[in-house]
């Protein structure tokens, strides 16, 4: 099925899970939807985050795509009402991948888990996990800053490791020490470097990207939705300051987005 595959999150983090899923899925066509001009979502109300959702869902599907992919893992909490909206388009998220890789490297637990604060507060990684039959020790830090950060382009430095050491400083000091530390938002996989800095080698830091990646790609084998030849194309959305977008964006994508391929478009509020 020659149509592409639509991602979204937030902001610029979801280009991450993008990033491994063209890895996963060379042969597939992309859109990716930052809704930049609303971002943080891990501040916002539930409701506020499916409406918003919904709508970037929706955007994408009107764009053609084949499924979506929830980059983000706020948003993911929504996938239920995402999934009644898109039906019958698939719907991955990443909570459910991010939960069993988690459990892949520290199947005894303690897990540690550090995400947004809608995250952290809407306990999804923890139900998730416990959805997996799985009743290890689990302990939760809101890391309200690491999105800002990322998004600027601020993930090395004083300021940063600050801010690391601040958030995770406190939650590494519960006994018994956390095994595994996963990263519960798509933005925080380029602080690695200064995340790993606080945690020491002992600790796996796992991130949900490639896990997502390989749903994605079992999904799409499964629903013989797969390629079927013709050139790869990659398109990118935001929905504000597209300079800013394919500047900082290329921190999360690992690769240079031209700043005049990235379209401004708006979402209905």
């Amino acid at each position: 099925m020659n149509a592409p595959i639509g991602v979204f999150d937030s902001g610029m983090g979801g280009l991450t899970v993008m990033r491994a899923l063209i890895a996963r899925l060379p042969g597939e066509s992309f859109i990716y939807l930052g809704d930049t001009a609303r971002l943080p979502y891990g501040t916002k109300s539930a409701d506020t985050v499916r409406r918003y959702a919904v709508q970037a869902s929706k955007a994408l599907v009107a764009r053609g795509v084949k499924m979506v992919v929830i980059a983000c893992n706020t948003a993911s909490v929504s996938l239920p009402q995402v999934v009644e909206a898109l039906a019958p388009v698939p719907v991955v998220g990443v909570i459910v991948p991010g939960a069993k890789a988690a459990l892949a490297a520290a199947p005894d637990g303690p897990i540690a888990i550090i995400a947004t604060e809608g995250t952290v507060k809407g306990g999804a990684y923890r139900a998730a996990i416990r959805a997996q039959g799985s009743d290890v020790p689990i302990v939760q830090q809101a890391c309200p800053l690491f999105v800002p950060l990322a998004e600027e382009g601020l993930v090395d430095g004083p300021i940063v490791d600050l801010a690391v050491r601040r958030y995770l400083e406190p939650l590494l000091a519960t006994m018994p020490k956390p095994k595994c530390l996963l990263l519960g938002c798509t933005h925080y996989p380029v602080l690695k470097d200064a995340i790993a800095r606080v945690t020491g080698a002992d600790i796996a830091l796992v991130d949900s990207a490639v896990t997502t990646a390989d749903a994605v790609a079992e999904l799409i084998a499964a629903n013989g939705l797969g390629n079927r030849g013709g050139a790869r194309t990659l398109t990118f959305l935001a929905t504000d300051a597209p300079d800013r977008f394919a500047r900082a964006g290329e921190i999360f994508l690992g690769q240079p987005i031209d700043p005049g391929t990235v379209e401004l478009i708006d979402l209905q509020s």
